[in-house]
């Protein structure tokens, strides 16, 4: 099976040209920088090289030059837009083996392709004889419950959770309703010494208050009515191992004066016993409020709250890491392919828009939600428009009504540029427009 590197910033565009590949056998690895690519290129041999002419801060064809210097024998396939047909004919004289213009016609594609492959086979042939390229591994890539960003949010978590995983400090995770918090203490529980060990997840606001030592403790038979049999609370089924307190904010003042002294001590006392049992355990907690507040409020304790926050992570919104939403899209995708049994490949054109310019306020639940639901009622190749929620597109509606442009477009994008002295980003925000749809825009009118 040949070896791809695809190369292509348009995240969107990028994942439903690897699906496509990968439909017809080709093992793909997907990048979305120049960065990003040399560093697959170190550590990986590919058959074939696709890049897009025009990528964020660099130049596809000074990035074919590169690839070509230290591997000459490395096929390079420039994509490009028919605006810059004319420059990829340049390329070719270059070193570039041949050129791909978007829109893409697939046949086109994989014909372009298998020649780049096949001249690579004959310009090698006088060195080995040329067999089927094989491999024993699957097609399909192990599926990772933590899916590693693009956007700056995204990195700096993942840099976070790299640098916190190894320690036995308590953490705590800020952020949003649906950003992901138990994915990422999963992460560091999956990143830690402690990873052969149990993982237990409580959401601390569905326990009731008369309940929650023995939830948290255990109690032996007969300690109060119902107690029929004896039991093992949350602190002794993760023992050597984590535990992850969600919506620890929801714990009564009682409450938190008993996980205090369990965390202090690590020691517990199971309700109705009097042995006390050592407790070896890492605390993860997680809270969509700000108890900085709570604490002045006086409804959450100072020494708790310190205790629990060694080391804080922010949770990053969907909107926080835009850059992302086209990897999250995929991942959901191929998670809901699996549990419904389908075959969907991709979004269409226009819900990928609709996507990049809905507000997300329940962020990556709402798009895994999102992605499920369309996926059960999609019949074809592609998620129509058809398969979104109503309320969604009330939402939308809503959201984007603020997000049009004057008639006279490409100047008013530069004059956003001059104003933000070409802060992409800044100038996004003076559009009221997401950074991605600035750049396909800055495409569009063949702006640098």
């Amino acid at each position: 099976m040949a070896k791809i590197l695809l190369i292509e910033d348009d995240v969107a565009f990028c994942k439903l040209l690897e699906k496509f590949l990968v439909k017809n056998n080709y093992e793909v690895t997907a990048t979305f920088s120049a960065e990003e690519a040399k560093s697959q290129i170190k550590n990986t041999e590919f058959d074939l090289i696709i890049t897009d002419l025009r990528l964020p801060n660099y130049n596809g064809i000074k990035l074919m030059s590169e690839i070509k210097s230290t591997h000459p024998n490395v096929p390079v396939l420039l994509m490009t837009g028919y605006s810059d047909v004319n420059t990829a004919v340049k390329a070719m004289k270059n070193g570039a083996a041949d050129y791909i213009s978007k829109p893409f016609n697939p046949e086109e594609v994989l014909l372009v392709i298998q020649n780049s492959l096949q001249m690579e086979t004959h310009t090698n042939s006088d060195k080995v004889i040329s067999e089927p390229k094989t491999d024993n591994k699957k097609n399909k890539k192990p599926t990772s419950k933590f899916v590693k960003g693009i956007s700056k949010a995204s990195q700096k978590l993942a840099e976070y959770i790299q640098l916190v995983s190894p320690t036995n400090m308590s953490v705590l995770i800020i952020g949003e309703s649906g950003t992901g918090k138990e994915v990422i203490a999963k992460s560091i529980h999956q990143n830690s010494f402690r990873t052969n060990n149990n993982f237990i997840a409580v959401d601390c606001g569905s326990i009731p208050k008369e309940l929650a030592a023995s939830e948290f403790f255990g109690h032996v038979k007969g300690s109060f009515t119902g107690a029929i049999n004896d039991k093992i609370g949350f602190f002794e089924a993760a023992n050597r191992g984590t535990l992850f307190l969600d919506e620890i904010g929801n714990l009564s003042y009682e409450n938190q004066i008993q996980l205090l002294r369990a965390l202090q001590e690590r020691k517990i006392k199971p309700v109705g016993s009097n042995k006390e049992i050592d407790v070896d355990i890492r605390i993860i907690t997680a809270t969509n409020e700000d108890l900085r507040e709570a604490v002045k409020n006086g409804t959450f304790r100072e020494d708790l709250y310190h205790r629990i926050n060694e080391f804080s992570i922010h949770s990053p919104s969907l909107v926080d890491r835009d850059e992302d939403l086209m990897l999250f899209s995929d991942f959901f995708l191929e998670k809901s392919n699996q549990e419904l049994n389908k075959k969907i490949i991709g979004l269409s054109a226009e819900v990928v828009t609709i996507f990049q310019n809905y507000r997300w306020p329940g962020n990556l639940r709402e798009l895994q939600n999102c992605i499920k639901r369309a996926t059960l009622l999609s019949q074809g190749d592609f998620i129509e428009k058809s398969a979104l929620p109503t309320e969604f597109f009330q939402n939308e509606n809503l959201d984007t009504s603020d997000l049009s442009l004057s008639q006279n477009e490409k100047e008013v994008i530069q004059e956003a540029l001059a104003k933000t002295n070409n802060n992409k980003t800044e100038a996004a925000k003076l559009l009221k427009i997401n950074r991605k749809t600035l750049y396909n825009k800055l495409k569009l009118y063949n702006i640098n």
